[in-house]
């Protein structure tokens, strides 16, 4: 069920008679994650909503005070609980995800459930094939233990610089380590890394449905965590509807491209690509 303050930001989309946008935000992220985001689209002339995941806390301080909160989230869980948020609006929204939150909106656009979306570095799901040694170690911190997949895990600032950070330097590093990283659960990195040994998995998107409307990938260049074989082993998946679905390889940007200081980049593209293929009307 959506929070208070989710409930709001749709009532207030609703309201407003603008086109709403969704935002998505992966692991080790909060909503807040998406704030310039938020800004930068609303003058653009959408109504924007940010939920969390179930159970997520509000701020940054009070998720490093209780990490266990994040614990035992899967990938179905958080797609149930954005499909609920999507339903409560009155227009189909467009979507904007960032790696698991990448997945997650594609998993919501095989729904029928909106009007276009731009996957971000996207997780993978089952049909993507290739796995680069890059992404394994980005992974490690939680495949390593078995356990762990019931657990929230935190990471180190050194494996926060190499999952998220690689691309910038060591003060900028630090200063978005600080600002932003938060436990995660490790359910949706098992549900990822076993998708194609597993046919039931929840880490699946129909990729075949001529509805879910026109579909962004963009990939950094330098991303070790999402790197370009698999944003582009996502957009073959695509092969089919290759009409309405592009892929951006953006050089030199590393996972942490929404939040980093060349976030407006990112954000530019994606913005040009919505109001190209997705009327707002």
């Amino acid at each position: 069920m959506p929070t208070d303050r989710e409930a709001a930001e749709v009532e207030a989309a609703n309201a407003s008679g603008r086109p709403p946008l969704v935002f998505v935000h992966g692991l080790w992220l909060l909503a807040s994650s998406w704030d310039p985001w938020r800004r930068l689209f609303e003058e653009r002339g959408y109504a924007t909503v940010a939920p969390g995941w179930p159970d997520d806390p509000l701020t940054v301080a009070e998720a490093r005070e209780r990490p266990a909160a994040f614990a035992g989230k899967t990938v179905g869980q958080v797609t149930e609980h954005h499909a609920a948020l999507i339903s409560q609006l009155t227009r189909k929204p467009v979507v904007i995800g960032h790696s698991f939150g990448g997945l997650i909106a594609q998993k919501l656009a095989g729904m029928g459930l909106h009007a276009g979306s731009v996957a971000i570095d996207p997780a993978p799901f089952r049909g993507v094939l290739p796995l680069p040694r890059s992404a394994l170690k980005a992974a490690l911190p939680v495949l390593r233990r078995p356990g762990n997949r019931k657990l929230a895990i935190e990471l180190t600032y050194d494996q926060f610089r190499f999952a998220f950070a690689n691309a910038v330097d060591e003060a900028e590093a630090r200063a978005l380590y600080d600002a932003h990283a938060v436990a995660a659960p490790g359910a949706p990195l098992f549900q990822a890394a076993l998708a194609n040994l597993n046919p039931w998995t929840e880490a699946r998107v129909d990729t075949k449905r001529a509805d879910r409307g026109p579909l962004l990938i963009i990939s950094g260049g330098k991303d070790n965590t999402v790197p370009w074989a698999l944003a582009n082993g996502t957009f073959k998946r695509y092969k089919l509807l290759a009409a309405s679905t592009r892929i951006v390889e953006i050089p030199g940007r590393g996972h942490s491209l929404t939040i980093d200081h060349g976030w407006r980049d990112v954000a530019d593209i994606a913005v040009d690509f919505l109001d190209r293929h997705v009327p707002k009307s």
